[in-house]
């Protein structure tokens, strides 16, 4: 009993939330294994065994259909066909499609992909495979782009809505001009006692004498429909072009492809819009698959180092009782750029992975102002009494140092204020607004304003007052940044991302020899705030 209770004793907070964030690496790499693996038939003579049907190499033909209706009642129309379809090649097309009437009044449109055998129709093929995508989705027309110089609409957006400003915010039919076709190409022989649930509705089984065959899989990139490729159906749209791509794919990235569609289908009936699921699409299309695998990873470091910087920073602040060395307009102004930058991110609707670190550093960052200018509030009623605390001799001093570093630094600050004011009056005038303004000064002036915290430290010739553990999580940001900017995936745009590097930069460079200071000053006198 003793010995556990003191390896209790001895666990903590951190250890055990590292420990849980292990756990969770770990769980989340066994089940991508899980979805990319598929365990195949050991014997292939054994009766379970499902052999491939493309092992035979057979003639196909691909061919494509557009009908009103996805069961084809109605009538059906060829626009496509792949008469001596290899499925080892890739191949691009585009086609002229004929939209009826009524898929020009606001109607759907659905295409019909049959995989079948060469010189038969896919009508009377009982060995034939396809699937049904729809060829057209409702969206809130773009509204129209007006220039903010001469006041007009741009001419390519201009339309004349009927019924009145109702008839804009109603969704209209679009056209999806892209259609992206794969089949598995590998011989692979399944297991029917290990048969993955989520390949086994695209799986056309027959029994060929003793032998059970599968027909080749068949997969509609769904995935691959961006909005960026719609293009609004009107009653003068007569042709549309489409164009058809075809790949092959392996068996493990098409489990991955159908778990993220399905992901995706499910948040839309949750009422995700169309422009939403199109950023979480994006994510999968536009990204190797390899480097989003290490994204996650990175993302998921992230949020552990922002966690511990915070607990760190908290915990320094909590035990700090004298502002002795710190800068304290540094704290505010990093109070006030924090803020501003949330709720540039909060209108901007940024992902909850960035903005939710975002507002805790916010609220943190109040209270660290609330901490360096011992601010006390009495309620009166509903009437708050704020009380300033006194400062000692040590923190007047520092106070005397942090007004003459902000003394030097007004010197570069007012040109630079008046001349992006007048640059900001004369060009840009009907081009920024006031959150854009704010945001802009806080990217400029934020590496500005860490210098104060720099001359402090250069006075004091310590560094001992500084948060080194949250700082040094902090750090980890860079690196993580620097990757995704290397990868081509991220979450931030190049603004958000010149902020998040701005306090993190600052202080890597500017305090790079104060590391080594503080390194000299371990064996003389423990950091303390006197010289060494």
């Amino acid at each position: 009993y003793l010995p556990v209770r003191s390896m209790f004793q001895k666990t903590s907070f951190t250890t055990l939330i590292v420990g849980v964030f292990v756990v969770y690496v770990l769980h989340t790499c066994w089940v991508m294994y899980g979805i990319v693996y598929t365990k195949p038939c050991e014997d292939p003579k054994f009766e379970n065994c499902i052999n491939p049907y493309l092992a035979g190499k057979p003639r196909l033909q691909l061919s494509i259909y557009t009908a009103l209706r996805p069961n084809a009642d109605g009538g059906h129309t060829l626009i496509h066909k792949e008469e001596d379809f290899d499925v080892e090649t890739k191949f691009e097309r585009i086609v002229n499609v004929s939209l009826p009437k009524k898929t020009c009044k606001n109607g759907t449109l659905y295409a019909m992909v049959f995989v079948h055998q060469a010189g038969m129709s896919p009508w009377q093929d009982p060995r034939q495979v396809h699937l049904v995508s729809q060829l057209t989705t409702y969206m809130i027309p773009k509204p129209p782009e007006v220039s903010l110089v001469s006041g007009e609409e741009a001419p390519q957006q201009k339309r004349k809505p009927k019924g009145g400003d109702s008839a804009v915010d109603r969704p209209v039919s679009h056209w999806r001009s892209r259609l992206t076709l794969n089949v598995v190409s590998e011989d692979f022989i399944f297991d029917r006692d290990f048969l993955p649930s989520d390949v086994h509705r695209y799986l056309r089984v027959f029994q060929n004498g003793k032998k059970r065959v599968y027909l080749p899989v068949l997969f509609v990139d769904e995935l691959s429909n961006r909005v960026k490729d719609l293009m609004e159906i009107n009653s003068t749209s007569t042709e549309l072009p489409l164009t058809i791509s075809y790949d092959t794919i392996s068996l493990g990235k098409l489990r991955f492809w159908i778990h993220m569609q399905d992901a995706v289908y499910s948040l839309q009936q949750f009422g995700f819009t169309e422009k939403d699921a199109d950023e979480i699409k994006g994510i999968f299309v536009e990204t190797n698959m390899y480097f989003l695998a290490l994204t996650f990873f990175i993302a998921a470091f992230h949020l552990l180092f922002d966690f511990l910087a915070f607990k760190h920073d908290i915990s320094f602040w909590k035990q700090k009782k004298s502002m002795v060395g710190m800068s304290s307009k540094a704290v505010l102004w990093r109070c006030f750029s924090t803020i501003v930058i949330f709720m540039y991110l909060f209108d901007e609707q940024t992902s909850l992975l960035v903005l939710i670190p975002a507002g805790v550093g916010s609220m943190i960052e109040v209270w660290k102002v609330k901490k360096a200018f011992k601010i006390q509030v009495i309620w009166k009623g509903v009437k708050p009494t704020f009380i300033f605390g006194k400062s000692d001799e040590s923190e007047r001093r520092t106070v005397e140092y942090d007004t003459l570093a902000m003394k030097y630094l007004w010197y570069l600050l007012y040109p630079m204020c008046i001349g992006g004011a007048v640059y900001a009056l004369v060009i840009e005038a009907l081009l920024l607004s006031l959150m854009v303004s704010f945001l802009t000064g806080v990217y400029a002036f934020g590496f500005l304003f860490m210098l104060p915290q720099l001359f402090v430290n250069y006075k004091f010739k310590s560094v001992a007052h500084l948060p080194w553990k949250a700082f040094m999580y902090k750090v980890s940001e860079l690196y993580k940044i620097s990757f995704e900017r290397s990868s081509g995936f991220t979450l931030l745009d190049v603004s958000e991302m010149v902020l998040s590097l701005k306090d993190n930069n600052s202080m890597v460079t500017g305090n790079l020899v104060l590391f080594v200071r503080r390194w000299i000053c371990l064996g003389k006198v423990q950091l303390s705030l006197l010289p060494c």
